[in-house]
């Protein structure tokens, strides 16, 4: 998905992090960035197994729509065991459970050292997938969660797009928009989220989130870049 035009490009300087081709100036100066704790999946709690490319399962969940009475995560993570899934995908089926999210993890790759793990939710009616960035510490980050927030908003001119689209949020799964390398060695994943105001309408808009991570590959923190 490639972002739209449909109006000036709204910079913020916002703190909140990069995935993928085609690359992100590398030039580009390193903003401000949000330090504090940004993350869905297995966040920075203990976790029983670690999310590596181990974790993926391709295995069927067709028998949990049918469940009766439905039983949501707890019948996909069922589902995992009963197929002899790994360790670290019951794991990851679990805290996805956890989050009335039920799903698992459908495929891997790397990028610049870090992990992209993709999701899958089978149980829901839209938006099937989603993504969360896995970094040297096992900390995953979902790049669909809270990407935007109300001081996000209240910039000047992520306002100004705002008080012209009034109803547009952001429709995930975000998709990746580039990598870029940072001046001491770490790495920046770029993605964007459609904004619009309903499932069917067109987008109106769209947002860009850098993630960013350091030379070892810790996660430091994500920033908006643009809302247009």
């Amino acid at each position: 998905m490639k972002p739209l035009s449909l109006a000036v490009p709204l910079l913020l300087a916002l703190p909140l992090a990069a995935c993928q081709k085609p690359a992100v100036s590398p030039a580009e100066t390193v903003r401000p960035r949000d330090v504090a704790v940004q993350t869905t999946g297995l966040g920075t709690d203990a976790a029983p197994a670690r999310i590596d490319a181990t974790a993926v399962w391709s295995g069927s969940t067709d028998a949990c729509r049918s469940d009766d009475p439905p039983g949501g995560g707890d019948c996909v993570v069922r589902a995992l065991r009963e197929t002899g899934a790994t360790p670290a995908a019951v794991a990851a089926a679990q805290r996805l459970a956890a989050q009335d999210n039920p799903g698992y993890v459908s495929a891997w790759d790397d990028q610049s050292g870090i992990g992209v793990a993709t999701l899958e939710f089978p149980l829901r009616a839209n938006t099937n997938q989603g993504t969360w960035l896995v970094d040297a510490n096992g900390r995953t980050i979902d790049v669909d969660a809270d990407v935007l927030d109300d001081s996000a908003r209240a910039g000047a001119q992520a306002k100004a797009f705002f008080d012209r689209h009034p109803d547009a949020v952001p429709f995930a799964p975000a998709q990746p928009a580039g990598t870029a390398p940072l001046p001491d060695g770490g790495v920046r994943l770029r993605y964007t989220t459609p904004l619009r105001s309903c499932h069917a309408c067109a987008d109106e808009g769209m947002l860009t989130v850098d993630y960013d991570f350091d030379a070892q590959r810790r996660y430091i923190g994500r920033q908006v870049v643009e809302v247009r």
